[in-house]
């Protein structure tokens, strides 16, 4: 089994680096709390929702799309969150997050797939519409959520020392690893990015496959803005801006493919995780934040380095 895992060292080597960085930063900041379970469970805090939008665009990049307007989806779902549970309660806060999720996401396909616009120029153009319609609707200020029940399941609440924002991504983990790996939807789906011409002769509806994608994406992105919204209690227009960066690094250091054909769920998340790592141990080594914008392009160029190797 060990040879088996270091023959295939390049699939393998988002695991390696997780702990090679690991390792390297426990050392170096082991008596700036680094090892504390505190800070670790804090990086599980941070990260789940990158985790959450990644493991959905996971689906995206290997159907040969891309959504470029996942954080700014999140940040005008923590506004619409906030707006509707201040006016009907917590179960309208939770109608508001989907409806607002399916409304963009069927527009994104809808555009893409109907209007043959780029998936690239279409969710570029509504991370704008998406940010706009937040700084609207809220005139740029933060939104209150009073609702201790909502901010427990949605982000800020912990079952013994677990957080709840790990159980989320847990589960909606496990769930997209069965379903791309395991349903025929998923088959579709890397059939869709991995030779469109062919899996449309095969009889495989590409075009209501990439709509489907680019739904769910905006559906995770929306749930990703509602644990923002929970964790933090507040919505702000502010919340998941710059997260596509971040989102789609994790997926590609991950393994999945920029060019479609190729994804792996379990690797999204551990690239997501590292990427927080990464943030954690940059901000205790009293880094600038421009310092750490530097180091973030970095692991962006690298994630693409990667993906065009093992492509």
């Amino acid at each position: 089994m060990a040879n088996a895992f270091l023959a295939n060292w390049r699939q393998n080597i988002i695991y390696i680096g997780f702990v090679v960085i690991f390792i390297v930063f426990a050392l170096a900041l082991n008596d700036k709390g680094f090892l504390n379970p505190n800070n670790l469970l804090n990086i599980v805090r941070q990260t789940a929702m990158i985790a959450v939008m990644a493991i959905a665009i996971t689906f995206v990049l290997s159907a040969g799309e891309i959504d470029l307007s996942v954080g700014a989806v999140a940040g005008l779902t923590t506004v619409t969150v906030a707006m509707a549970i201040a006016v009907g309660g917590p179960l309208a806060g939770i109608a508001a997050g989907i409806a607002t999720g399916l409304a963009v996401g069927m527009f994104n396909g809808w555009l893409t797939t109907r209007i043959g616009i780029p998936s690239f120029l279409t969710t570029l153009a509504m991370m704008g519409i998406a940010k706009g319609v937040a700084m609207w609707i809220s005139a740029t200020a933060a939104v209150p959520i009073l609702s201790r029940n909502y901010s427990w399941v949605f982000g800020g609440g912990n079952i013994g020392p677990v957080p709840v924002l790990l159980l989320w991504m847990a589960i909606l983990g496990c769930i997209g690893h069965v379903a791309l790996r395991r349903s025929s939807f998923g088959r579709r789906v890397l059939a869709t990015g991995g030779g469109e011409t062919a899996a449309r002769y095969s009889g495989i509806e590409t075009g209501n496959i990439k709509f489907k994608v680019l739904v769910i994406s905006s559906c995770a992105a929306a749930l990703a803005g509602m644990l923002y919204a929970g964790r933090l209690q507040s919505g702000r227009f502010q919340l998941g801006e710059g997260d596509e960066l971040s989102v789609i690094a994790a997926a590609v250091l991950g393994g999945t493919s920029l060019f479609g054909g190729k994804g792996t769920v379990i690797g999204t998340i551990v690239g997501a995780l590292m990427i927080g790592l990464i943030n954690n141990g940059l901000i205790l080594l009293g880094l600038e934040f421009s310092q750490q914008l530097i180091a973030r392009g970095g692991i962006i160029i690298l994630a693409v380095a990667l993906s065009q190797k093992r492509s």
